[in-house]
């Protein structure tokens, strides 16, 4: 059973989620704010929480920025149908995906159930050395831990599997939406923003400059590892 926690503070749409996601067999919290969001954070520890980005007082991208700077929880942000600028703001600020209002409960419990299948990234990337070398960047495919000139990378689960993905066959380009379906077990080409804000994010937390090294931009086609 997955503990989530949904912060929205509009409390009918709270407490409708949160007997859909309990019917889904999910153990649910919630929390009607940023702070109280933080206070539930420490005292309930989820496995995935649910943001709203339109809270009263600290907003729900101020929270998803409090979060990351400590903890790396999956996150799946609400957003408003059509705000795309919040949406890529948000999956810049460290949200692993989002959903649209109106919620339906069985688009959440799957975005929330793949998240979670992100969790343990180490599945279907076959049998491969424990700790593999590029450069100054070791990744430990069986602990799921990564280094980056001998300091350990704190990497949420998407940006996790994203990194798994692309190292597993180094030089082979990745198109946006295979990696989108290898990722986020997303279909819809809409999503593709979901690949180029994490691949962003990636790149800042491995220290990536102007001409990345790691994960390299091959312009027209996707991305890919680079050869070192």
């Amino acid at each position: 059973m997955s503990r989530v926690l949904i912060v929205e503070d509009d409390p009918d749409v709270r407490q409708a989620v949160q007997l859909a996601l309990r019917h889904q067999g999910h153990d649910v919290f919630a929390a009607a704010t940023g702070e109280e969001a933080l206070e539930q954070l420490r005292a309930f520890r989820p496995d995935v929480i649910v943001l709203d980005l339109m809270l009263p007082g600290m907003s729900g991208l101020d929270v998803c920025r409090r979060i990351r700077e400590r903890d790396q929880v999956p996150i799946i942000m609400v957003t408003a149908k059509g705000d795309d600028i919040d949406v890529v703001v948000g999956l810049e600020a460290g949200a692993d995906d989002y959903v649209v209002k109106p919620v339906q409960a069985r688009v959440l419990d799957a975005r929330i159930r793949a998240v979670l299948r992100r969790q343990d990234a180490s599945v279907s990337y076959g049998v491969r050395p424990r700790a593999e070398t590029h450069g100054e960047l070791v990744i430990d495919r069986a602990g799921l831990v990564v280094t980056h000139r001998g300091e350990a990378v704190p990497l949420a689960p998407s940006e996790l599997r994203l990194l798994l993905t692309l190292s597993a066959s180094p030089g082979q380009v990745f198109s946006r939406q295979q990696l989108l379906e290898a990722v986020w077990e997303h279909s819809y080409n809409g999503d593709i923003r979901l690949v180029d804000a994490c691949v962003k994010r990636l790149r800042t937390k491995l220290g990536e400059g102007r001409e990345p090294r790691y994960v390299q931009t091959v312009r027209g086609f996707g991305y890919r590892f680079g050869v070192l």
